[in-house]
């Protein structure tokens, strides 16, 4: 490398400085002093000597190249497309306007004609971008439309599925008391009628033990001592003939249709249940008509202990 073309040869003042002599670092201002080398025993900078040959090269590149190169004319081979056509809305040379094919076509230069349709192609640019934002906005806000629907759907879900099991519960509330009371009249029976099967039973055995010993007094061979024991047996036997029993549980005592169930006008009724549209508002208006739910299922309830429940 020779020393002109070197920047490390050349100080401030332009003034050589030869080996022994002294200098400080433009970077850190620390005093350096050359060996017999000179700049060359210096340590090299690889980055700064990249920098300087890239900008050596671009230095060298003439300005505005990609300016100065041209299209030429189809028709006129030598001739620079230079104007535009504003009848054909195509470039074209100025041949082509004085000789050629658009010659009696309305013409405009070529740079007022660019700055227009790039003015016309920014502005386009811009609008398409303002309408991409638009949509990519709409786009979002239909996206959080989902989303707000998949969590209203979710919050209606756990509703509805808390109403229906508090239903259920009603259900199986008066179900309970309905099989309490069913089972409390069964009982009730069972101990009437073992009552009176356990009296039936006492008069059979005293009755038996009774035919039992009046068999045995007749099979009796002597007079005297049957007769010693007749009268005693007789009267017995006559007074057990007249005895008369607790009475039999009347027709149809067995019976347990009064306690049948109608359930279809509330199967009816359940069947209505429906969506109400603006009744669940917020979730006080929610809490409210869970309460006038249970209120519902309480009337209900009453309703079934009354008479007409019951068949």
């Amino acid at each position: 490398m020779p020393q002109a073309s070197n920047p490390l040869w050349q100080s401030r003042g332009s003034t050589t400085v030869s080996s022994g002599g002294r200098f400080r670092c433009p970077s850190c201002r620390h005093e350096v002093v050359l060996d017999r080398h000179g700049v060359y025993g210096l340590q090299r900078n690889l980055l700064v000597e990249n920098i300087i040959d890239i900008y050596k090269q671009e230095s060298s590149r003439p300005l505005h190249s990609k300016a100065e190169q041209h299209l030429m004319c189809e028709e006129h081979e030598d001739e620079k497309i230079n104007i535009y056509c504003l009848s054909c809305e195509v470039p074209t040379c100025s041949l082509c306007k004085v000789f050629g094919a658009h010659k009696d076509c309305e013409v405009a230069p070529l740079p007022t004609i660019y700055k227009r349709q790039k003015s016309e192609l920014s502005d386009g640019i811009a609008m398409l971008v303002a309408g991409n934002d638009r949509v990519q906005a709409v786009i979002t806000q239909m996206e959080e439309v989902c989303q707000t629907i998949e969590d209203n759907s979710r919050r209606q879900k756990q509703l509805l599925n808390q109403r229906f099991e508090t239903l259920c519960a009603v259900l199986e509330e008066r179900k309970g008391e309905l099989l309490q009371a069913l089972a409390r009249e069964q009982e009730e029976k069972l101990q009437r009628v073992r009552g009176l099967i356990r009296q039936y039973g006492d008069h059979l055995e005293v009755s038996s033990k009774l035919v039992e010993t009046a068999i045995q007094s007749m099979e009796e061979p002597q007079m005297a001592l049957y007769l010693q024991q007749a009268k005693e047996l007789i009267n017995k036997v006559g007074a057990m003939s007249k005895v008369e029993l607790a009475g039999r549980p009347e027709p149809g005592y067995e019976s347990m249709e009064q306690f049948s169930v109608s359930v279809e006008h509330v199967a009816e009724m359940l069947r209505t249940i429906d969506f109400q549209p603006g009744a669940a508002g917020d979730e006080e208006d929610d809490e409210v008509a869970l309460d006038g739910d249970e209120s519902n299922a309480g009337l209900e309830e009453e309703r079934l202990d009354g008479p007409e429940g019951l068949h």
